[in-house]
């Protein structure tokens, strides 16, 4: 990110937040007044409705007190109440209903076909009995209201349904109406998109006042003075350019102490061993089997820290120069089996700077390691180049390929690609990468006024 992008921004980010953090609470106190209206008008609703219910079942009761208080109980007399209630209909969804305590239907106007049925287990979508529940309401308060689910006259749909019943006692009847809800719920659906676009309207004019400030504060990021912006820049290239020089100065070091200290260490332990197998050998005795473990785990110790300090710091890039180490650095590729590696040199090789030819060889180990891990190739070429005016490293191979926008965008992964770039541009060379399923190159170039020693 350039130091005109992060000024621009440090002044846009506070902006943005207060914005958005202003719509999170516009749209906060929106949705919270919409939910108080909305339970308001729900409570109110109900609450009418509630009533309506009972004052038609009241009505529907006073219609038929005179038979009920007449005392008669004969089966004349209640099929007479029974007509009386299925004539009292309100609306095509609103109507009467009579069962028994047992569940019975003994009348239904809108549903014939249920009269003469026990529903006593019926149940709705919820698992509710709905029978029980409307008969144990009656019975136990005198009336009460029961939520349930019933088919709607109307549409011949299931919906939800408040209802209100009663009880009979002596003729052992309930009698009740109901009113279905779902029309409450279109009006609440109603009411919710009425909020959500109230709601949209407020974000879009918060939107379009944060474009417009982020058009202001971008357009005054454009004429603030910029003059340190190459400064900090080659600042930033120096700085990394010395802790590179830090991690190759340390692990030179580290490859000398390994070199120096334990390797010879290991190779003095090595040869007492050997002295001592000798010596056991000349007084014609059978040297003890752990002996000659010992002195295999030391070679392969030896060997371990030996490769270990050639990859910290090839002494061939310091004694014999690039091309040798990368020789040998091929050479050691195409050993470790799987790949066959080849390297051609172009041009006349001149000495390179001590920065120079580290950075190309920790690109040409970076890129075979990756080959190594990712490729799956069978061949890998390197080609070291020397003209006029520049030093030009390639690293070809023939595999699978990957896609080098994706790499470079996922923080998550390229990290060696990032290391090569960086290492390039700390020494003001270039990295280019192309790749496709079946070939991949990664092209190092530094200027020779870069390339050679100062």
């Amino acid at each position: 990110m350039s130091l005109r992008t992060k000024i621009v921004a440090l002044a846009v980010a506070p902006l943005l937040v207060a914005l958005v953090l202003v719509a999170l609470a516009v749209r906060h106190q929106e949705h919270d007044l919409a939910q108080r209206e909305r339970a308001l008008i729900e409570r109110s609703y109900m609450a009418q409705r509630r009533s309506e219910l009972r004052s038609y079942v009241d009505l529907a009761v006073s219609n038929l007190l005179p038979l009920y208080e007449s005392g008669l109980d004969d089966e004349a007399t209640r099929t007479e109440a029974l007509r009386r209630l299925a004539t009292l209909n309100y609306g095509d969804d609103g109507y009467f209903f009579v069962y028994d305590m047992d569940g019975n239907s003994l009348m239904h106007s809108r549903q014939p076909e249920l009269v003469g049925q026990n529903l006593w287990n019926l149940r709705d979508s919820h698992g509710r009995f709905t029978i029980q529940e409307l008969i144990k309401g009656a019975r136990d308060k005198g009336g009460a209201y029961v939520e349930y689910e019933w088919r709607k006259p109307s549409s011949a749909q299931m919906a939800p349904k408040l209802g209100y019943v009663t009880a009979l006692p002596r003729w052992n009847w309930m009698v009740g109406t109901g009113l279905y809800l779902d029309d409450i719920q279109s009006t609440m659906d109603t009411l919710d998109r009425q909020m959500n676009a109230n709601v949209t309207a407020t974000l879009l004019w918060i939107a379009g006042i944060a474009a417009l400030c982020l058009g202001v504060v971008s357009a005054a990021g454009l004429l603030l003075n910029l003059s340190e912006h190459r400064t900090a820049e080659a600042k930033l290239r120096l700085l990394a350019r010395r802790v590179v020089q830090s991690q190759e100065e340390e692990r030179g070091h580290l490859a000398r102490e390994l070199h120096d200290g334990t390797s010879q260490t290991l190779v003095s332990a090595k040869l007492l061993i050997e002295s001592a197998v000798e010596q056991l050998d000349c007084a014609h005795q059978s040297p003890p089997p752990a002996l000659g473990k010992a002195l295999q785990r030391l070679n392969d110790s030896l060997t371990e820290v030996r490769r270990i300090s050639h990859r910290l710091r090839p002494a061939l890039l310091d004694t014999l120069g690039l091309p040798a180490a990368l020789e040998r650095l091929g050479a050691e590729f195409g050993e470790e089996g799987g790949v066959d590696a080849s390297i051609m040199v172009e041009g006349e090789p001149f000495e390179l700077s001590q920065e120079a030819k580290t950075a190309l060889f920790r690109v040409t180990q970076e890129a075979l390691t990756n080959v190594r891990k990712h490729a799956r190739a069978q061949q890998v070429h390197i080609a070291l180049g020397f003209d006029e005016e520049a030093v030009r490293l390639e690293i070809s191979d023939d595999g699978v390929g990957f896609n080098v926008e994706a790499m470079q965008l996922d923080p998550q992964r390229g990290i060696g690609l990032r290391n090569m770039r960086e290492r390039m541009e700390s020494i003001e060379g270039r990295l280019r990468m192309r790749s496709g399923r079946g070939h991949t190159s990664i092209v190092a170039e530094v200027p020779v006024r870069r390339a050679k020693p100062e």
